[in-house]
């Protein structure tokens, strides 16, 4: 029911049929689909930020680029033209195209902090409250269905682990993800603490003007490395095929070449690390020592594959640009720190690449009916909706294959939600257990022997939980889901219609 202070703010609030929360790859994603197959919604997107792009813009560090290649992670819609690894300012310029080329700025409402998010179920509506960066001024806004689309990880606050004696070094520490461009690292010692995608990033950079830099990392990562180019694309444009067809034919030959990876990292991981091995020897040499600093300690893909592009890393390393430390941190001190075995490492400049904190819905207080919402104790239907929280899906996309390929997937998924409440006349839509599903084992949201980095393992118990048959999980796997979710039975038990189960409200109108 709604409150007399929700009914209050509904009563100045804008109303939209559709509100998308963040304009990052995502929201902007999700806009494009929503416009072109449901011209008829209204909508708007919130964005905290000044500007678009999300990660891609408030990401500042050295060398910042994706790692994920641009034919899969660009979006379906929008051949992807250049190298298959981006930096940020060439995402940013794509993203720039589509909301440019499809009218999406008018949609989009920039500097709006949102503060609340409640749900009236004597209404239908969702009423959010946000707070106008440039002012201070409160907004509100009402919409039928709420489309989470704001990531998964804290933006404004990364992981930093407190090491001892911090407050002894004298030089500069900073996180990467706080990473000011106006800082010069030229003819410094740099050392990077870590050894995930964002050591792997900006570790290149720093080698190309710094004195020295070092890795201290607690355990390995698994790195694949290639040319930035894809053999197939440039054939294709090299014969005259057009560019909507090369991004399609390209698109599926990588999904493939993944799935085939992803198969094999589970069924034959020593012979896959080999050939791992092989590739980052064609650029550090055939005596390349892998041992200790290159040996991971768990089976490949079990976290995120780094990417090295041309082997740079590795051709840092080769050149003696680049130190490798595999232990722990014990201390910092005054010039640098010290390590568990007691090697000291000296620096000018301490980056921490130590990763991210999980943020469930951008953190924001969430009210059904008055009753606070705690994530961890719903059930997620295939990881975007959620028990006893209508009319929202929150786009949660792969960790193995390109995120944005959920987000066309989820796209399609909710435009087609949408047109079919429209047909049912329904103003509200819940997922809810079935009767076969009443006794199922309830579950972390994802195995730790499926994909285990820190940023998840740590704060696990903050998202929904899964349950132990295949609807209610979000199997990370694109190649499955690709073929599951566009045929979800939208007249399944599992969905719920203004208060009756589709499968029974058909059944009492026949």
């Amino acid at each position: 029911m709604a409150t007399a202070a929700t009914a209050q703010k509904q009563d100045t609030a804008e109303h939209f049929d559709v509100l998308i929360v963040g304009a990052g790859i995502s929201g902007v994603g999700s806009a494009y689909h929503l416009q072109d197959q449901c011209p008829d919604k209204s909508y708007v997107i919130l964005e905290m930020q000044d500007t678009f792009g999300g990660t891609w813009e408030t990401h500042k560090y050295p060398g910042v680029r994706s790692d994920s290649d641009l034919y899969t992670f660009g979006y379906r819609f929008k051949p992807w033209v250049g190298a298959p690894i981006a930096t940020a300012e060439e995402i940013l310029k794509y993203m720039g195209e589509v909301i440019e080329e499809n009218n999406i700025s008018d949609h989009i409402r920039y500097g709006h902090r949102i503060t609340n998010c409640a749900w009236s179920s004597d209404d239908n509506l969702w009423t959010v409250t946000a707070t106008r960066n440039s002012d201070g001024a409160q907004q509100v806004f009402t919409c039928n269905f709420l489309w989470m689309c704001q990531g998964y990880y804290d933006h404004e606050n990364p992981n930093i682990p407190q090491w001892e004696g911090m407050d002894q070094y004298k030089g500069l520490f900073i996180h990467a993800q706080k990473w000011d461009p106006s800082i010069d690292y030229t003819g410094k010692k740099v050392l990077v603490i870590g050894s995930g995608a964002t050591a792997a990033t900006v570790i290149p950079a720093f080698a190309e003007k710094a004195e020295h830099v070092t890795m201290l990392q607690r355990s390995p990562t698994y790195f694949i490395c290639s040319e930035n180019r894809n053999e197939l694309a440039d054939r294709l444009r090299e014969i005259g095929i057009d560019e909507e067809t090369v991004h399609r034919c390209v698109r599926a030959q990588i999904m493939y070449d993944q799935d085939m990876l992803t198969k094999r990292c589970q069924t034959e991981p020593d012979v896959v690390f080999e050939e791992l091995k092989a590739l980052i020897r064609q650029y550090a040499g055939d005596d390349f020592q892998f041992e200790p600093h290159f040996i991971p300690k768990y089976r490949p893909w079990q976290q995120r594959l780094a990417f090295c592009p041309e082997g740079d890393i590795f051709k840092a390393a080769a050149a003696g640009k680049l130190s490798v430390y595999t232990d722990t941190l014990e201390t910092f001190t005054e010039n640098g720190v010290r390590t568990a075995s007691g090697d000291e490492i000296e620096a000018d400049i301490i980056v921490a690449t130590t990763g991210f904190n999980l943020s469930v819905m951008g953190d924001i207080p969430f009210q059904v009916d008055g009753n606070d919402v705690d994530w961890s104790e719903t059930i997620n239907y295939r990881g975007m909706m959620f028990t006893g929280v209508p009319n929202l899906l929150w786009v949660f996309g792969y960790f193995r294959a390109s995120w944005t390929l959920r987000v066309d997937m989820l796209g399609d998924f909710v435009c087609n939600l949408l047109k079919h409440m429209d047909a049912k006349g329904a103003k509200r839509v819940d997922v809810a257990l079935r009767d076969e599903d009443q006794d199922m084992e309830l579950l972390p949201w994802i195995e730790s022997d499926n994909f285990n980095p820190n940023y998840l393992m740590r704060d696990l118990d903050k998202l929904p939980k899964r349950g132990s048959k295949p609807e209610w999980r979000h199997n990370q796997d694109y190649w499955s889901e690709k073929e599951q979710i566009p045929n979800t039975d939208l007249d399944g038990e599992e969905f719920v219609y203004d208060g009756k189960r589709a499968s029974k409200k058909a059944a009492d109108a026949a």
